[in-house]
């Protein structure tokens, strides 16, 4: 976890009781659990976003050669009349 291991784990936990007390420490704790799981709430939710706009471009780009295509095409009408 961010190259961290248990002895500096360790010395943060002793520093955070002697600077905040061991009444205030779960309640920091609580927030920054909180805080750090809405941050990985919406990355995930941005990450998740990136594939829905790509995928809408696709399709707005296949709707245009599509439309491209419609209008390429003898629609059997000359002047205005039917063929016949």
């Amino acid at each position: 976890m961010f190259g961290i291991g248990a002895p500096e784990l360790i010395v943060i936990l002793i520093i955070g009781l002697i600077v905040f007390g061991p009444g205030k420490l779960p309640e920091l704790g609580r927030t920054l659990g909180k805080t750090i799981r809405e941050f990985r709430k919406v990355s995930n939710g941005i990450m998740e976003d990136e594939p829905v706009e790509k995928t809408a471009k696709k399709l707005e780009a296949s709707t245009e050669e599509k439309k491209v295509d419609e209008s390429a095409e003898p629609s059997g009408m000359v002047d205005g009349k039917d063929k016949q």
